[in-house]
């Protein structure tokens, strides 16, 4: 059997396997855990409008949206990528949809691409920051966080696909390796005034972990992530989350899972951002998704913006209140 066979059949009972572990601890699930949700769900979008379709993803290229990020430097436009298998591009659209172009990411491969990131510097250069971060067989002792220079969205770049794309800047590897196990991640984060990275985990079975790497990383070796916290959202599974992201302002974070969003305010009196990861979260509804793994808010903060792993599938906007 060839080998691009033997893996396409491996990632099905994979996939098959996880799905069932998933519906077997749906069925298994306590009654104390059910009036955890319960009680959640009680919670559910407060502070924000009901979710509402406001666009759908023009290029059937992104079959897979796994990440999702609002650019910092080009004005109205978010950048998203496809998951694992697919060429190292990234994709530029609009809030509708829209195709406004396509980038190789120089210097980099996908192997298992899982969420992006951004951040702006003191000089107002933008930069994008790729999770190489999958795992699902937790085969990967190193994983690798690719950083390279937003590119400039024009007019001419609309006609560009996986056939004519832009190069991006050349970009950094920065690698990572976990200080206790080998995990699974769906999660990038990085922090709009430090730059500091956050890597949240992807559990089946308990928490999920929120590991940090400061600003100061090295480029030459193998970084080792700094665990700060535990982190569970009212679903079952608990840990099982798919991407996350952070307003400009680093008051608020956004996480998500197969079923909702989740949100955390930092105390205004905190003295430390990771003050954050223990604070009580809310449910934000995000309607019907296929397999929603990306999420992000929009530059200004007051929107949360979704969308599904499926070719064409809608942009979803739900709005503060």
């Amino acid at each position: 059997m060839p080998q691009k066979t033997i893996t396409k059949f491996s990632a099905f009972v994979i996939s098959f396997s996880l799905v069932s572990m998933i519906f077997s601890a749906f069925s298994a699930v306590s009654s104390s855990k059910k009036e955890t949700a319960a009680n959640a769900n009680k919670n559910f979008s407060i502070g924000y409008a009901a979710p509402r379709e406001v666009g759908k993803l023009e290029s059937g290229e992104i079959t897979e949206s796994s990440g999702i990020v609002a650019s910092r430097c080009n004005q109205n436009a978010f950048w998203t990528h496809n998951d694992s298998g697919n060429p190292n591009l990234i994709y530029a659209l609009n809030i509708k949809g829209e195709h406004l172009g396509a980038w190789r990411v120089a210097g980099a491969k996908n192997k298992d691409w899982e969420d992006i990131g951004t951040f702006q510097n003191a000089k107002g250069e933008c930069f994008l920051y790729l999770g190489d971060i999958g795992n699902n067989v937790r085969d990967r002792e190193e994983l690798i966080i690719y950083r390279f220079k937003e590119p400039q969205i024009l007019e001419a770049n609309k006609s560009n696909d996986k056939t004519n794309p832009e190069n991006t800047a050349t970009a950094e590897a920065i690698k990572i390796t976990y200080p206790d196990m080998r995990h699974d991640a769906e999660t990038l984060i990085i922090h709009p005034q430090t730059g500091d990275i956050y890597v949240l985990t992807k559990r089946i079975s308990g928490a999920a972990g929120v590991y940090r790497l400061k600003a100061d990383y090295a480029t030459d070796k193998t970084n080792t992530l700094e665990k700060i916290a535990d982190f569970s959202v009212p679903a079952v599974p608990n840990g099982f989350l798919t991407g996350g992201d952070i307003t400009a302002d680093g008051k608020r974070v956004v996480i998500c899972d197969y079923f909702n969003a989740y949100e955390l305010k930092l105390p205004e009196n905190a003295k430390n951002f990771d003050e954050i990861w223990r604070q009580e979260l809310s449910v934000v509804k995000l309607g019907e998704r296929a397999q929603g793994e990306a999420i992000c808010y929009s530059l200004d903060g007051k929107s949360i913006i979704a969308t599904s792993e499926r070719k064409n599938s809608a942009i979803i906007e739900v709005k503060r209140k």
